[in-house]
């Protein structure tokens, strides 16, 4: 059983995927990071990998993927970075990136190498089904990495099964069609949410796009086994001079002391 499955029978519910961005604020930020948010209540780590186009990231997102793109963080150097990071974390992570530098460094080599250093599973917005059925995810599941679909409030039911089935870990549920960090009232969210619990999917959903403290958490919790907060994480870290107390801080406003 993967990490991620491991997770969701352990916690199948209030589950917290934190998104934080590789080489941000520092090109050495990056498991500092990730272990101040292991320590503080994330379930989950979706750690990002800065591209120069990232179609579905909002602007504070995409300002800190161009820091850690000036900082020098290349999926290369993140391989070096996190190749003994299972010793210091023990909580699922995923890679969250585009398609484009993952082929410009290759695609096979890229998943044997993410599986190699322990991590989990992938979010690449920009990988069509059709082209994962028919070539990448073949590959990625001999790597043995779980790989996580987008669905939207648009999404026909007949599409969320499709991808639901072909998901692994658990289903990324865009609250909204719109960028990361965009505000977004839940109310208008629950409707959605409902209807997608109404379909008795396989896989776990975490809610993401516009969550950014404990009433978005607590809202999505709801209707779904948990949520993703990306913005205002990084947002969080703008600029603070202690990644941990930053982190600890964000945390703590977000699910209390657990």
């Amino acid at each position: 059983m993967s990490r991620i499955k491991k997770l969701f029978v352990a916690k199948p519910s209030r589950v917290l995927n934190v998104y934080c961005t590789a080489g941000y604020p520092k090109l050495n930020s990056t498991l500092e990071v990730m272990e101040a948010l292991q320590e503080n209540g994330a379930d989950l780590i979706e750690l990002g990998m800065p591209y120069s186009d990232p179609l579905a990231d909002g602007p504070v997102i995409q300002a800190s993927s161009s820091v850690a793109l000036d900082n020098g963080m290349t999926i290369t150097v993140l391989f070096e970075q996190l190749k003994d990071f299972r010793k210091r974390i023990h909580v699922p992570v995923i890679l969250m990136g585009y398609m484009n530098p993952v082929l410009q460094y290759g695609f096979e080599r890229f998943c044997k190498d993410a599986a190699a250093v322990g991590v989990d599973g992938l979010i690449l917005p920009d990988l069509p089904e059709y082209e994962f059925e028919t070539e990448y995810g073949a590959v990625i599941r001999q790597s043995g990495l779980d790989f996580i679909f987008l669905v939207t409030p648009e999404t026909t039911e007949e599409r969320v099964r499709k991808l639901d089935q072909l998901s692994g870990g658990f289903l990324y549920a865009v609250s909204s069609s719109s960028t990361t960090g965009s505000n977004k009232n839940m109310t208008d969210v629950n409707a959605y949410l409902k209807k997608l619990k109404g379909f008795h999917l396989q896989n776990p959903v975490l809610v993401g796009f516009g969550i950014k403290d404990k009433t978005g958490f607590d809202a999505a919790c709801e209707h779904a086994q948990g949520a993703i907060i990306g913005s205002a994480f990084i947002k969080a870290l703008e600029g603070s001079k202690n990644l941990q107390v930053a982190t600890k801080s964000f945390l703590q406003s977000v699910v209390g002391n657990s």
